[in-house]
C-alpha cells in the first residue's frame, strides 16, 4: 500500500508530511529508553512483514501488521512505521523519500485509531479480547485503505478505479491481519502481558 513519487499532488504530499512530522513527535514525546526495543522489534516486524508479496489478481498485496503496531505502541506508531517506511524507500525503492510523509500516515494513523478504539478490549480477559484483536488487525487495514484512497483522490478523480481495485484486493489482507493480530494478543497475554496492559 505504498504510494509512489510523482502521483500525488504537493499539498497532499505536504499535507502528508506535516501530519505525519505532528504524529511523530507526539510519538517520540511518549517514549522512554524502556520502550526503544520495543518499538524497534515492532518496527522489524512491520519492515519485513511489508517485503512479503502475495499477487491477488493484477495487483499484488502483503502483510502490513500496523493494527499489531498500534495495539502495542499507540502513538509510538508514527516513529517506529516511519523508520520502516524509510529503509524500504532507500532499499528498496517501495515508495520514496518525496511521499515518506503521506506513507507513514496512512499506515500510523489507523494504527493509533485501533489503539483507541480496540486497546481498552484487548486488555481484558478471554474472548473479548481475541474479537477485539481480530477487529484492531482488520480496521487498520480498512482505515489506511481507506486514507489512501481519500489521498489519490484529493490528486484526482481519475484514480476512482484504482481506489476500488486496491480497497477491494485488500480485503483478504483485512481477514488475514486480524486473524494475525488476534493471535499475536492471545499469545501476548499468556507469554507477556505486560506488553498488552502497558
Amino acid at each position: 500500500m505504498h504510494i509512489s513519487e510523482g502521483v500525488l499532488s504537493p499539498i497532499i504530499l505536504i499535507s502528508g508530511t506535516l501530519l505525519s512530522a505532528g504524529g511523530v513527535a507526539v510519538g517520540l514525546r511518549k517514549m522512554d529508553y524502556s520502550k526503544i526495543p520495543e518499538v524497534a522489534v515492532m518496527s522489524s516486524a512491520f519492515f519485513v512483514a511489508s517485503l512479503i508479496h502475495i499477487p491477488i489478481g493484477p495487483v499484488s498485496t502483503h502483510l502490513i501488521l500496523n493494527g499489531l503496531v498500534g495495539i502495542l505502541l499507540g502513538w509510538m506508531a508514527f516513529p517506529s512505521i516511519l523508520v520502516a517506511l524509510f529503509l524500504q524507500a532507500i532499499l528498496f525503492q517501495f515508495g520514496g523519500l518525496t511521499t515518506l510523509g503521506i506513507n507513514t500516515l496512512i499506515m500510523s494513523l489507523p494504527a493509533v485509531i485501533v489503539y483507541y478504539l480496540f486497546g481498552y478490549l484487548i486488555r481484558k480477559s478471554g474472548r473479548i479480547a481475541t474479537f477485539a484483536g481480530f477487529l484492531a488487525g482488520f480496521f487498520a487495514v480498512a482505515i489506511a485503505g481507506i486514507i489512501m484512497g481519500l489521498s489519490l483522490l484529493g490528486t484526482g478523480e481519475e484514480f476512482m478505479s484504482i481506489v476500488k481495485v486496491v480497497i477491494l484486493s485488500h480485503i483478504p489482507v483485512m481477514i488475514v491481519e486480524g486473524i494475525i493480530t488476534a493471535l499475536c494478543v492471545v499469545f501476548l497475554k499468556k507469554v507477556k502481558p505486560e506488553l498488552i496492559s502497558a
